[in-house]
């Protein structure tokens, strides 16, 4: 791996695909647009946890949800997890739907993070004592979810633990999933700042990042080489993040933004296409042309 000869192909090709990447206007077809709204980095942080452990299924039809929900939380979504009643929570959710999840759902992770911010201060802080602790991102991001689920939930649920559902959006890594979603989360807290990504959480180094493994960056990552791995598992993810390391030693996943929204729009094709194909920066590294 350290003397891996494609790096040296792939690498011009992927500097092209980001340089060619319109980021603010891929940005509108994005969860990450959201947050964006907010200058407290406690504000930042609440509203980037429930977008991007929310942001599952079709961005059009989840982002308007999204937008919704914090409207709902008002000017200091923060604010509303640290110092709303449970009873509250649930009312201030009351309008969210979508597909399996629900208000109660929204108000349970809400209440894991509003418990966090007030013994740590910062959802941030309790990550980075996580990952000082542990040194290692999968270890820290499992401390972290077991956090947001320890405390008691019984007001919103009528039981002690979170909804069943709150396992589908915080997946625990050591149960194998690429946790999708809870890593797209730390790419927006340590990168950058960078116009998309915050780069809040300054003692996590980029470097140990594992990539936001979507079915579009696992997708195109089998089509150029990252990855030979056919399913969506934490062990794909750190498969694809190796590789990436081998290109960007200090900001590996700093190309998952542009991999993603390649096929987010739709422009890779997922096949030969002569068309679509025509133009696109990683066709020269692509299985369907080489």
């Amino acid at each position: 791996m350290r003397t891996w000869r494609r790096a040296e192909l792939l690498r011009p090709a992927l500097e092209a695909l980001l340089a060619g990447t319109d980021a603010p206007a891929r940005m509108r077809g994005d969860p990450v647009e959201l947050p964006h709204r907010y200058q407290d980095p406690r504000d930042i942080e609440v509203a980037s946890l429930l977008c991007a452990a929310l942001a599952y299924g079709r961005v059009d039809l989840f982002k308007p949800r999204l937008r919704a929900l914090l409207d709902a939380l008002g000017p200091s979504p923060a604010a509303v997890a640290m110092t709303a009643r449970p009873a509250e929570l649930v009312d201030r959710a009351k309008g969210f739907s979508y597909r399996m999840t629900d208000a109660r759902d929204v108000a349970c992770l809400l209440h894991g993070a509003g418990t966090i911010l007030r013994a740590h201060g910062s959802l941030g802080s309790c990550f980075t004592a996580h990952y000082r602790r542990l040194r290692s991102v999968r270890a820290a991001l499992g401390a972290f979810v077991d956090e947001l689920c320890a405390p008691d939930f019984t007001p919103i649920t009528g039981q002690r633990g979170p909804t069943r559902r709150l396992k589908h959006l915080l997946p625990h890594p050591d149960r194998g999933s690429a946790c999708k979603r809870l890593n797209l989360f730390l790419r927006w807290m340590v990168r950058g700042p960078d116009g998309v990504d915050f780069g809040l959480w300054r003692e996590v180094p980029a470097d140990a990042l594992v990539v936001p493994l979507d079915t579009h960056v696992h997708r195109i990552g089998r089509f150029i080489g990252l990855t030979r791995r056919k399913d969506l598992s934490w062990k794909t993810a750190e498969d694809v993040t190796r590789r990436l390391r081998l290109l960007d030693a200090e900001d590996p996943v700093r190309y998952d933004f542009a991999l993603s929204h390649l096929g987010i729009s739709g422009t890779c094709a997922s096949r030969k296409d002569l068309r679509r194909c025509a133009n696109c920066p990683l066709k020269p590294i692509c299985r369907y042309w080489v």
